[in-house]
């Protein structure tokens, strides 16, 4: 299974406005990728170096390289596919339209107009996607994975992302304020270190 491709773009065309057929030489081998227009507007001309992280989609005998810009928007990509009625083309366009990040919000949100902005999305498949990715947030944000500990209500799931958002929440400020902290520091350290560089994202604001 092919996890990712460094090499030279040799060629590339465009499949519609939301997805691109690419061919990536990798030592005198061409392989074939289908990237989101997002994804192929970052790229250079051809002959131009390019590092894609891939999904090997294996279906019916047929195999079908995905491109994306790095490992999280391939993670957003494989939780698009494994929920009901998305297929690789559809989750193709979806990434073509929102990074990992914003459709993570729009999830969040239950935004559901700004889903069926999405070329293909019906108020359908928009309502089905909040429902099926709804709990998996973070790692379609390309957060942690939530780690699980016991309470006396039973399993509740947490990550540090989430004690510090609570914590930012007691301090006063709001869900806007806390979503574009949390967007800015990174995912390694403690609860109290990821805290104090969330305090100090937030100090220009107020």
């Amino acid at each position: 299974m092919i996890g990712s491709l460094r090499g030279t773009l040799t060629e590339r065309s465009a499949l519609g406005e939301s997805a691109a057929d690419l061919v990536v030489e990798v030592g005198g081998v061409g392989y074939r990728v289908l990237v989101s227009a997002r994804c192929v507007a970052a790229l250079g001309p051809v002959g131009s170096p390019v590092a894609l992280a891939v999904h090997t989609h294996v279906r019916e005998g047929a195999i079908t390289l995905y491109g994306f810009a790095d490992a999280t928007e391939r993670r957003a990509f494989e939780l698009l596919i494994g929920a009901p009625g998305i297929g690789p083309a559809l989750a193709l366009a979806i990434l073509g339209t929102y990074d990992p990040p914003e459709l993570a919000r729009a999830v969040s949100d239950e935004d559901v107009d700004a889903l069926v902005a999405i070329p293909g999305v019906g108020r359908k498949t928009a309502a089905r996607l909040v429902v099926e990715l709804g709990q998996r947030v973070d790692l379609l944000a390309g957060l942690p994975e939530p780690r699980v500990v016991a309470g006396r209500a039973g399993a509740v799931r947490v990550t540090a992302h989430g004690e510090v958002a609570e914590a930012l929440a007691a301090l006063g400020y709001g869900s806007d304020e806390i979503r574009l902290a949390l967007q800015r520091i990174g995912s390694e350290g403690t609860v109290e270190s990821l805290l104090r560089d969330a305090l100090r994202e937030l100090a220009p604001a107020r």
